[in-house]
């Protein structure tokens, strides 16, 4: 039985890797992250994947039949989610002293 292909990345979008060789991942608007550069990709206990190509495109719907790859099944799924967070980050509190990090003030 062949495995279909990963969803292939959106070429209208141009996102040039990272400075310094490293990797860059864009979320896409109601759609998969897509990573371009150098890059690995492992499993939960750090066996490699293989991505299969220099650019990819990962399951954000987790409705995927070929996790972790998108295969553009989110369209179908209805999935909705921004490119962008609708709010910063909050800053990581940075224990002092080996005590355990407290709740945020904010």
């Amino acid at each position: 039985m062949s495995r279909p292909s990963p969803a292939p990345p959106d070429p209208a979008e141009d996102d040039a890797p990272a400075p310094g060789g490293g990797a860059t991942i864009t979320p896409y608007r109601d759609g998969p992250l897509i990573v371009r550069g150098d890059f690995r990709l492992v499993d939960q206990d750090g066996s490699p994947i293989d991505p299969g190509r220099g650019t990819v495109a990962l399951c954000r719907c987790g409705k995927s039949g070929i996790k972790p790859f998108c295969d553009g099944t989110h369209k179908r799924a209805g999935f909705s989610a921004p490119s962008a967070p609708a709010r910063p980050r909050p800053a990581a509190r940075i224990p002092r002293d080996g005590a355990a990090p407290g709740p945020d003030p904010a």
